[in-house]
């Protein structure tokens, strides 16, 4: 069975839960990734892009010609009948990571929809207004839903019968590469120690005073803050000798960068964009065999920081604190045996295999239904 998955993410942005997901269901059907529509000046059109490392998997981009919303849902729902219709696309799944894709998917008729609420959308800067509304519609048309953090499915389910947490998982083999004695990217090496390290996108949900504040604390520890700038002015970043900004960086590249920290953080403000996320990079910092400095997420607190893994600061203090204290030393050795017990289970596949049992379930569950009401009815 295909799969049509509606995305606000673009898939050659960030490599995260998407991307770890839906390369692992493209081994079993055709999974179609549809991104946010472009605008353009021509009329409207779709490309399609094909993923080489997996052949069921497909990337396609949207383009609209500038108008009213309902005129561009409009051009959206025609070039959807042409895809489908290109690669006959009949039984399909259909997959959301935002509700805003409701308004030109109505018209579809799949054999199950799925809604993988990954962030609570509605809280990010710039979230369109309308998508709180759109999101209700989602959850009562969805068969099932997973939820990406214990924190969001606190807050999401009583929203839906079918409701399941599969909260960040990580690639260990990958990010266990930064165990390894290795050379140093280019562009990191000149850069002298003790590295205070973090990748991932720098927007609203970064800590910028917390970040400014350390390093005019410690103007001898050097910040790195990987990741593109999205949603914010860079000039507001605050600038340093000591805060280092290389960009954003390939996923395949980033145990090298890793490898070359001293301590991995995940500075994040404590405001509502932040309320509910889950960060992946916890385990893959973790796995990695760096220790962490994070602010208070409810996510990061529970698990990681109840069991004994990460420092919790929320002030620059408290972050120079721990800082000093990781620094000073600590049995490396004892503390990866507790994290790789910890992680013992944590996996994509896992998460996929139990995605799809859940999937292959509810699509039997709904197909005896169908069959029971048809006897009935004759």
């Amino acid at each position: 069975m295909d799969t049509l998955c509606f995305s606000h993410l673009r898939w050659d942005f960030v490599y995260q839960r998407p991307q770890h997901l839906l390369k692992r269901f493209s081994q079993t059907g055709r999974v179609f990734y549809i991104e946010e529509a472009f605008d353009t000046h021509a009329s409207s059109y779709y490309e399609i892009h094909h993923d080489k490392e997996h052949p069921n998997l497909w990337i396609v981009h949207l383009y609209v010609s500038p108008g009213e919303t309902m005129q561009k849902n409009a051009q959206l729902q025609t070039l959807l009948c042409l895809l489908l219709e290109a690669f006959h696309v009949s039984d399909f799944i259909s997959w959301y990571y935002t509700p805003m894709a409701l308004a030109y998917t109505k018209r579809l008729i799949p054999k199950l929809i799925v809604y993988d609420c990954m962030d609570e959308l509605s809280a990010f800067k710039f979230a369109p207004a309308e998508l709180r509304e759109l999101e209700k519609k989602l959850f009562e048309k969805a068969d099932i839903v997973f939820v990406g953090g214990a924190s969001l499915y606190q807050a999401k389910k009583r929203c839906h019968p079918n409701v399941y947490l599969f909260p960040s998982s990580i690639d260990k083999t990958h990010f266990e590469k930064a165990r390894i004695p290795q050379d140093e990217p280019a562009d990191q090496a000149p850069i002298p120690h003790p590295r205070f390290g973090f990748y991932g996108v720098l927007d609203e949900r970064l800590h910028i005073s917390l970040i400014a504040e350390a390093a005019a604390l410690r103007p001898d520890w050097q910040f790195i803050l990987i990741g593109p700038v999205v949603k914010i002015d860079p000039g507001l970043l605050p600038a340093k000798d000591n805060i280092h900004y290389p960009g954003k960086k390939n996923y395949g590249d980033l145990p090298a960068y890793l490898a070359g920290w001293d301590v991995a953080i995940l500075p994040f403000a404590l405001n509502e964009s932040t309320r509910f996320i889950s960060p992946t990079k916890t385990p893959e910092y973790l796995a990695g065999g760096v220790p962490v400095i994070s602010t208070s997420i409810a996510d990061v607190v529970d698990p990681y920081q109840k069991n004994g893994l990460v420092k919790i600061a929320d002030t620059a203090a408290q972050f120079v604190a721990a800082g000093d204290e990781l620094l000073k030393g600590y049995d490396k050795s004892s503390w990866l045996q507790r994290i790789d017990r910890f992680l013992k289970d944590y996996s994509w596949d896992r998460t996929y295999f139990q995605m799809k049992n859940l999937i292959d379930n509810a699509l039997m569950d709904k197909h005896s239904t169908r069959l029971e009401k048809t006897i009935i009815y004759v």
